[in-house]
């Protein structure tokens, strides 16, 4: 008895560890409203790293903020969002022309979705040879969609030469992206492709921009503190400095 006890104990703890170490490839959580955040994940510096992007349910259909990092979550994230809410997603914008915001962009031209970048990311993806949108924004761009209406705005270098945010003005939602870091971050990130000089004043015209928000939804952190933006605007002034001396 003693024997079976201890080999149905040894058992449920494998299957507990291994419950562990298999960590789900795509997580969605919901922010506010029609507003939901989906994180997937991919090895960066050695070490698994997630990245934040979000959807938005509308009366016309999804919209998506950035693609998966994770390619093999292309086709996973749509088929959850049409299990989950019975809802297609119809169009897609990328903030910049990293892989993180990118690599899903030519996958969902593929499936008849409209594929959104500035022009100024589409110069920068086709020089880094990254994926690239059907669509390409010229200037700051309203969109009205279905009950919604958000805009995307460029406010200048800072993370990479084309980084852009998506602001709700009514809800108070600000996406930002890469260009805006955590709350608790200690630096600004990668910055082999930003611009120190430039980075704290991008962020200010940011802050003037969009005013108040309530929600501040960032790539790679916790998006729950919404301190972010002024922390990070410390961050980019001590970067600078740095940079002068």
């Amino acid at each position: 008895m003693r024997t079976t006890i201890l080999t149905i104990t040894f058992i449920f703890s494998m299957t507990n560890i291994f419950g562990q170490t298999e960590e789900a490839k795509l997580k969605i959580s919901h922010l506010t409203g029609d507003f939901y955040i989906y994180t997937t994940y991919n090895t960066y510096e050695g070490s698994q790293t997630p990245s934040n992007g979000m959807y938005l349910l509308t009366n016309n259909g999804v919209v998506l903020f950035d693609t998966p990092w994770d390619t093999t979550q292309f086709q996973p994230l749509l088929d959850s969002i049409k299990l989950k809410h019975n809802k297609n997603v119809i169009l897609c914008i990328a903030t910049h022309w990293h892989s993180d915001r990118t690599e899903g962009l030519e996958y969902y031209k593929q499936k008849g979705i409209k594929t959104y970048t500035t022009s100024l990311t589409d110069e920068l993806s086709k020089k880094n040879k990254k994926k690239r949108a059907e669509i390409l924004m010229i200037d700051d761009t309203v969109f009205n969609i279905g009950q919604y209406s958000f805009q995307t705005y460029y406010p200048g270098e800072g993370h990479t030469a084309d980084n852009i945010i998506v602001w709700f003005s009514k809800e108070k939602v600000l996406y930002g992206g890469c260009l805006i870091k955590g709350a608790d971050a200690k630096n600004l990130g990668y910055l082999g492709d930003g611009n120190a000089q430039e980075y704290e004043t991008t962020l200010k015209k940011v802050q003037k921009k969009c005013p108040d928000p309530k929600f501040i939804i960032i790539s790679h952190s916790d998006w729950n503190n919404i301190s972010s933006l002024t922390h990070s605007i410390k961050l980019a002034r001590k970067l600078k400095k740095k940079h002068t001396l």
